[in-house]
């Protein structure tokens, strides 16, 4: 009878201890996230594409090939569609210029034009600082810093390569962001990796 209770003192020391760790387990989850979360770079991922100068994009007007093509934005900010004339394109995104085309196309011109319109070469992006090959390289929707570094030939061997300074296009100031998470890269972005100090 001793030993039946004993063991089932033990069983129940067991459980008990094993209803502990798992509450701890559960409870260690949302903290661990929470601090993630607290610790995550404050820049979010580039949005919908705002077009500027030098953009070049594909127009396709469908049973138009003629009007279909790829256009540049000048430096004026403007691009030429025949038929639709000369818009302004710079400021707005892919999906507004689209808009704007048709609109102008339906003005008695074709009945019910469909329209669309993509970005073919986006604004380049520019890495300089200790990376192996600084210079222009081209931008691609979701590109993070550490690709932008991969595609720079890497840190060098004096390359702080916990952070990195960020200027946005037309910026004037750079934004320092920890390398601990991906940062996302916008479009026109001038990233400088630093030196480390020994």
């Amino acid at each position: 009878m001793g030993k039946i209770i004993w063991w089932l003192a033990c069983a129940g020391l067991t459980l008990a201890m094993a209803g502990c760790n798992t509450d701890s387990m559960e409870l260690g989850a949302p903290v661990v996230q929470a601090r993630a979360e607290a610790l995550a770079p404050v820049r979010r991922p580039a949005g919908a594409y705002v077009l500027g100068l030098n953009d070049a994009i594909r127009v396709k007007v469908y049973n138009e090939p003629d009007l279909s093509g790829e256009y540049v934005v000048d430096s004026s900010g403007s691009v030429s569609i025949p038929l639709a004339g000369r818009i302004r394109a710079a400021g707005l995104t892919p999906q507004q210029l689209q808009h704007t085309i048709m609109s102008r196309l339906s003005n008695g011109l074709i009945k019910e034009p469909h329209v669309t319109v993509e970005v073919s070469t986006y604004t380049p992006i520019y890495i300089q600082g200790e990376v192996k090959r600084s210079g222009e390289f081209a931008y691609r929707p979701g590109l993070m810093v550490m690709d932008a570094v991969a595609e720079a030939g890497g840190f060098t061997y004096r390359a702080n390569d916990h952070k990195v300074y960020i200027r946005p296009k037309g910026a004037r100031d750079e934004v320092l962001y920890p390398l601990d998470f991906p940062v996302p890269v916008h479009p026109g972005d001038n990233i400088r990796i630093p030196e480390r100090y020994f």
